[in-house]
Parts: structure tokens; sequence; C-alpha cells
């Protein structure tokens, strides 16, 4: 799009900002599906910032975009008090419960919504593990665990979301600035990719956090890592499986997973076992077998053949006493999707609990 058209439309979305923008795809031809959940209660238009604006033209210059343009996709974006609710930590000693967390994703609507996507996109599943090296499992408690499968895609306007938590980020968060900083970033990337696309920046929709579609991808992971996999010349992840398919299972393989690796292996303690050691470096493997095992952690089967390294990962229970597995280098990378070991469990969990309905 050149920049006097561009500059052009600006003008006139501006003339319709009172109108209810709608939600649609990548390309015209598709409609992206519409948002369940009613639109949250917005605050002020963040053109009234000085230090936004400041911002957006810092974003402009280094992207090459049109200054306008960015002024008015920023400017436009509206403060979203719910976001920043929902992004302020639990009070501290909130006691955390794999049996809890467990439960919202592995059980019987997610299970056979996975069964009917496994058995409908076979096809494209086997297909992205041959070229990927990740299983379909995976790839099925992926999306299952993020959307249910596109039941659930999110109904925040994007930029308001990621707009509010650049620049308005919940300062209770131990780590606000650097989150801020984040955010700001996946801001610049939302703008490059609806420059690119040819999309309105405030069409698009996804979680409070800014994540969209049927992997509930940020903007940085949908223009590094999405994928055009049934080859129709554009990346879809609202509406073609298929490219959900191989966008996730590229993410992976970017990330490192490695084909035929186990994610975890069953880990038991001997009586001294020291286990401050093990946990200190939580979920990043760092132990050999040798070493693992030397420290106390007991192994058994094909876990004392493993090459690489392990980590010892806690699943703490509320006041009951925690789980734990041995964590491979693949644990670590379904972990670079959500950094958590009890997002990464629910996940290897869901997809075993899928693959098992499909084999029965």
């Amino acid at each position: 799009m050149n920049r006097l058209l561009r500059s052009g439309l600006t003008l006139l979305a501006a003339a319709l900002l009172a109108a209810a923008v709608q939600a649609q795809s990548a390309a015209p031809t598709k409609k992206r599906p519409a948002a369940k959940a009613a639109a949250p209660a917005t605050g002020p238009l963040y053109a009234t910032r000085p230090e936004v604006l400041r911002a957006a033209d810092d974003i402009a210059a280094r992207r090459d975009l049109d200054r306008e343009w960015v002024r008015q996709a920023i400017g436009q974006a509206r403060l979203l008090p719910q976001v920043q609710r929902l992004m302020t930590p639990a009070p501290t000693g909130t006691p955390k419960n794999w049996r809890v967390y467990r439960s919202r994703f592995v059980e019987p609507i997610r299970i056979r919504a996975g069964l009917r996507f496994w058995q409908e996109h076979r096809e494209a599943l086997a297909r992205a593990e041959r070229d990927y090296g990740v299983p379909a499992e995976i790839i099925v408690g992926i999306v299952g665990v993020e959307s249910i499968y596109g039941q659930q895609m999110g109904g925040f306007s994007v930029i308001d979301a990621v707009t509010t938590l650049a620049f308005d980020f919940p300062r209770a968060h131990p780590r606000a600035a650097e989150r801020s900083a984040f955010f700001l970033g996946e801001l610049e990337q939302l703008l490059s990719l609806s420059d690119r696309t040819g999309v309105d920046p405030h069409s698009w929709r996804g979680s409070y956090a800014g994540a969209m579609g049927m992997p509930q991808f940020m903007p940085s992971s949908w223009v590094r890592y999405a994928v055009d996999f049934d080859g129709d010349g554009r990346v879809d992840l609202f509406n073609s499986v298929d490219d959900v398919i191989g966008s996730v299972a590229n993410y992976f393989k970017a990330f490192g997973w490695k084909s035929g690796m186990p994610a975890t292996y069953p880990v038991g303690f001997a009586a001294q076992a020291d286990m401050d050691t093990l946990l200190a470096p939580d979920i990043l493997p760092s132990f050999s077998v040798e070493s693992f095992t030397a420290k106390g952690a007991v192994l058994q089967g094909e876990a004392l053949a493993h090459a690489g390294p392990l980590a010892l990962v806690e699943l703490q229970n509320g006041a009951e006493a925690p789980q734990y597995v041995a964590g491979t280098e693949n644990f670590y990378v379904i972990t670079r999707y959500n950094w958590s070991s009890y997002y990464a469990m629910a996940v290897l969990e869901l997809g075993r609990a899928v693959r098992e309905a499909l084999d029965r």
C-alpha cells in the first residue's frame, strides 16, 4: 500500500471511528470468527498521551511505516482496565495445585474435541510430523490447551490489549518494566504485520495478553514462526487448520525440538536425595544422567540411557505432596510456548489422552 493511499485511508478510519469495527482475517475473502465474549469496558484513548505518540513516531521511523497511520492506530487504542486486572499477579503465597490445574485442561470436553480435531486433520498432522519432527499429539495438546481447537480464541481487541500492557502494565508486578518493554515490542510487531497483510490493526481479536488464533500466537510469533501450510499463499491462524498445525510444528522445531526424544521420564528419590540442588535450576535441563542420579534422583529403564541434560520438575499440589518428573530438553521446548511447567504437563497429558482415545 503506498503512503498517499494509506494516509487517505487513515482519514477515512478517523471519520468512521464511531462505527464498530468488525473482525476480519488476513484475507478479505474469509471471515474471521466473531468473538463470543462481550467487549470489555474501555478507558480513554491513547491519543491524549504525548509519550505514547512519541513511541508511535519511533515505531514508524524504525519500521519505515507511515507516521500518521501509526499515530492513528496507536492513538485510537483504548486502555483496558480488565486487562490490567488480569495481569496483576496473584497474592504472594498463593499455593499452586497441579491437580486443579490439570483438571481444567485434561477433561472430557477437550478430549472429545481433540479426538474430532485429530480425526478430521489426520493428514496435516502426519505431514507436520514428517516435515518438522514434532509428534501429532504435541500439536493436538497445544491447540487444545490454547483454544479448545478454535472454540475460544478471545474477544479482546489485540491492539487495545498490547497498548495497555505496553504503557500501563500493572506496577504491582515484580517485572513490570521488563513486561512493558515486551508488550511494546508486540505492539510494534502487530503494526508491521497489519501493514504487510493489509489488515486493519483494530480488527485483530485475541486474548487479554494479545495472543491470536487457534494456537494463540503473539504478534511476534505470528511474524517469525507462522507458515502457509495449506499452500494458498497466505497465513491464517484463525480459519486454516493446516496453517495452525504447520505453524505450531515450525515453532517447536525453531526452539530445538528433538525428534524421538521423550519430554519426561518418571523419577523417584533415594533416602538422602539432595532436593535443594536438584531443584535449583528449576525447569532448565542442567544435569547429566550421572550427576542427576548422584544427587539422589532415581531413574529406570530408557531414562538411564538418556543422552542429554535433565531437570527435576516439581508440580505442587497445594497442601498435599508434590509430584515430580524428570524433564528433558523437549520438555523445556514446550515451556518456550508458555513459561510454566504446569502448562507443559497439561499439553503433554491432554495430547496423550487424545491419542489414547484415538487408539481405542
